[in-house]
């Protein structure tokens, strides 16, 4: 305690705005224009906004969490005697205090660079170099050279946290780089220079006051080599609370940007020669283009969704047959109302490329299949273009919405899902309906035999007395039989079309007593009363895994309900799940052991008899 008060004293004298928790910005870099970078200062994980616009996609790396770090000391002869001593020691506090995460090398600087050690997580090697640092023999301070080296290092690091360190006690005489070439170098690496300067009777802090500033670093000056260990307190401390931003940019060329996160600003102007909007030869109003080219793109877009839409909706040759109709005999005008009346998927050349380019694909007849059993009356490629109309709307307005591209492509997916899961819904609910009436429908067709009439005549008292969508399924069985086709094939394609196992089972018993000969109306009765026992155990399997199936779903809503109310609740404290690539990951993560949990569950409570 007795040691660290006089640590604490010289912080609080060296800094006395160290204890706020203001946020500021490092520095804002515009050089990788689309990408935005920014180093801001911030407690917790912060919200940036662009020209009062919150960003999207943005990255944030804290850079006390997991970073490389290289350690630049000046051994210059200038630096000789309790100086160097001080700046070793400090230095060495530093190494001890870092995470356990961190990487860190040292690059000693005299009259050339040197790099001392490579990275570690270890602290022995970097201990031991700062221990044994000595000063040059040859006079010089190749100060940029050093910073070119950390540089160098840190680019091969697979942290995105870079961190340089640099302290000196003088100007640069004998770097082979220059001051920009250094500053390139440490905005190629991602790296951010933190510089300290012990302050002496020919130095300038003019060059390294610009270097910090371009990287998103921060400048300390020390009166004397006593406050070092603070200063390297100091920086270890602001580490934690400091964020390297970056994210693609909507701005054009030339376009001035006003950043702001937790009441902090900072202006930065994108690289490039300004591009505008001119109105010069065009029909549209100036005020067009002076709402900015996202409105105008929309516009754009939407004009041509609805070009192609009329396209698409017309029939070919739909404007000559009108305005030969009133030219034309009443059978011809009827003929020309009735083709202009047929759906647009008929008469696109699009949708009939589209079934000769995919209608052999084994997807392609699932969904025929299930538009059969939904009764829906669509064609297999409207639904296929309705889904893909549905997942690009949604998809766009999430995008219009500034969502994160992750959060875009799951929209994407959904929306494309909801027309495929209503006709889905259609079909099982009318698969049910179906199962309902098989008994009384079969023991219907068991009467009709009994007294004496055909099976034929049987099945069209079934579509008489019966309700749909069993006696829908039956007649059209009866208009196959009339157009020539056999009964015992007609039979099958209806219980392939249903897809009901009892009606197969059905089917199956009709085909072999027709064969084999014996009496329907018998072999009727028992099919009727073992698939009421059939439908009877299946309701009691179901009443008994109730629980089991609610456990399921309550388990599986969980994470979901948390989720959403957390957000309202704390939407700060989720920013780091939607922000980061991290989040991103834990988020899939999440939904495939979730997913993978729901099947198991599910698996669990199944019962197939």
């Amino acid at each position: 305690m007795r040691r660290a008060l006089p640590v604490l004293v010289a912080l609080a004298a060296v800094f006395p705005g160290t204890a706020s928790a203001d946020a500021r910005f490092g520095g804002i870099d515009t050089s990788a224009y689309p990408v935005v970078r920014a180093t801001v200062v911030a407690d917790g994980v912060p919200k940036l906004t662009e020209n009062g616009r919150l960003v999207a996609g943005l990255e944030a790396v804290n850079l006390g969490r997991a970073k490389s770090v290289v350690l630049a000391v000046d051994r210059s002869r200038s630096m000789a005697g309790p100086a160097l001593a001080a700046a070793a020691e400090a230095a060495r506090s530093f190494v001890a205090s870092k995470r356990e995460a961190d990487r860190i090398a040292v690059v000693g600087f005299g009259s050339r660079a040197v790099v001392l050690t490579g990275f570690s997580s270890a602290t022995i090697d970097a201990d031991a170099a700062l221990r044994t640092l000595d000063v040059d023999r040859r006079q010089g301070t190749a100060l940029y050279d050093a910073v070119v080296a950390a540089g160098v290092a840190l680019s091969g690091e697979p942290a995105h946290g870079r961190v340089v360190v640099l302290l000196t006690d003088g100007s640069d005489v004998s770097s082979e780089a220059t001051l920009a070439g250094a500053t390139r170098a440490a905005r190629a690496a991602g790296v951010a220079v933190y510089a300290i300067a012990i302050a002496s009777r020919d130095f300038s802090p003019a060059p390294l006051r610009e270097l910090v500033r371009a990287t998103g670093g921060r400048y300390y000056a020390a009166a004397s080599a006593v406050a070092l260990e603070a200063i390297y307190a100091s920086i270890a401390s602001e580490l934690t609370r400091t964020w390297q931003l970056s994210y693609v940019t909507s701005a054009r060329p030339g376009d001035r940007l006003r950043l702001a996160v937790a009441g902090a600003t900072a202006d930065a102007t994108v690289p490039g020669t300004p591009v505008r909007l001119e109105a010069a030869g065009s029909r549209l109003p100036s005020q067009v283009f002076a709402l900015g080219p996202l409105p105008v793109a929309l516009a754009v877009a939407a004009c041509v969704f609805a070009a192609a839409f009329l396209l698409l909706a017309a029939p070919p040759g739909d404007r000559l047959r009108r305005r030969l109709a009133p030219h034309l005999g009443p059978r011809a005008r009827k003929r020309v109302r009735g083709r202009a009346q047929e759906r647009f998927a008929t008469a696109s050349m699009l949708m009939r490329a589209t079934e000769r380019a995919f209608g052999h694909l084994r997807v392609w007849h699932s969904l025929h299949r299930l538009l059969e059993r939904a009764d829906v009356p669509l064609r297999t490629v409207e639904l296929v273009y309705a889904a893909a109309g549905s997942g690009l709307l949604l998809g766009l307005l999430c995008a219009v919405a500034g969502a994160p591209l992750l959060v875009t492509l799951l929209a994407l997916a959904f929306g494309a899902a909801i027309p495929v899961l209503v006709v889905s819904v259609k079909a099982r609910r009318r698969l049910a309906a179906i199962e309902e009436q098989l008994p009384d429908l079969l023991v219907t067709l068991a009467a009709s035999l009994k007294a004496g009439h055909s099976f034929h005549q049987g099945i069209q008292a079934v579509v008489d007395e019966g309700r749909p969508p069993a006696s829908a399924e039956f007649k059209r069985v009866l208009t196959d039989t009339r157009l020539g086709r056999p009964m015992d094939d007609a039979l099958a394609e209806m219980g392939e079309r249903v897809g009901s196992k009892n009606l197969t089972f059905v089917v199956t018993a009709v085909t072999i007593q027709r064969q084999v000969g014996g009496s329907l109306a018998g072999i009727f009765d028992m099919v009727a009363d073992a698939v009421r026992q059939r439908q009877q155990f299946a309701r009691k399997i179901r009443s008994l895994t109730a629980m089991g199936r609610a456990s399921a779903y309550v388990l599986v809503g969980i994470p979901f309900f948390l989720l959403g109310a957390i957000s309202l609740v704390n939407a700060e404290y989720m920013d780091p799940l939607y922000h980061t690539s991290t989040g991103h990951k834990l988020m899939v993560a999440g939904v495939v052991m979730i997913a993978f949990g729901s099947l198991m569950l599910r698996k669990i409570v199944s019962f197939k008899g």
